[in-house]
């Protein structure tokens, strides 16, 4: 949890308000229900099944119990959660040392998209919560085939200055879902 950031916080966006708050295990079958709900999410394997409740909620633990790390939920007035995002702050040897704020998994309900949602919470992102976090760079990836946000980032002033690479390391179908690490069961 990164405690520094001054949360809930109401957000405006063209029509109404939400309120972006801290995730709880309550939040848990929302946030699945949100991932579920992007098609590149869902063809990945977020697909809300009930086999995968248990390794969701194992790393809904992880997030929470991580200094460094925050799952943000956005609700709306009747109390549902509208979008998800999680912030990493990663402290770095690069630009003389300087903190950068990660900014992944951005999710607002199919139902709610185009509604000013996603600008209020990434305007919050780098207005706020990098200024609260001394976070001079707020950085993102996002999927080659989401050439909507690709559009949506840079309206918002982000820059698409890197290409990205990842490896899927190969997994043994026995594999427990990971849990903490020595060093987090250990404190």
């Amino acid at each position: 949890m990164i405690d520094r950031l001054t949360l809930p916080a109401s957000l405006s966006t063209r029509d109404f308000r939400v309120v972006l708050r801290r995730a709880t295990k309550d939040d848990l079958h929302a946030i699945i229900g949100l991932l579920s709900d992007d098609p590149i999410s869902a063809g990945r394997g977020d697909v809300a099944g009930a086999d995968d409740e248990q390794a969701y909620g194992v790393a809904l633990d992880r997030i929470v119990a991580d200094p460094s790390n925050e799952l943000l939920v956005a609700v709306n007035a009747a109390g549902a959660v509208v979008a998800t995002l999680q912030l990493t702050v990663i402290p770095g040897m690069a630009r003389r040392g300087s903190t950068r704020l990660l900014v992944e998994a951005v999710r607002v309900s199919s139902a709610e998209r185009s509604s000013g949602i996603g600008s209020a919470i990434m305007r919050w992102v780098v207005d706020q919560a990098a200024v609260e976090l001394g976070a001079p760079l707020v950085q993102l990836t996002s999927d080659a085939a989401r050439v909507d946000a690709h559009r949506f980032y840079l309206r918002l002033g982000f820059v698409d200055s890197h290409i990205g690479f990842k490896y899927s390391v190969p997994q043994t179908p026995d594999a427990a879902p990971p849990g903490p690490t020595a060093h987090e069961a250990t404190g």
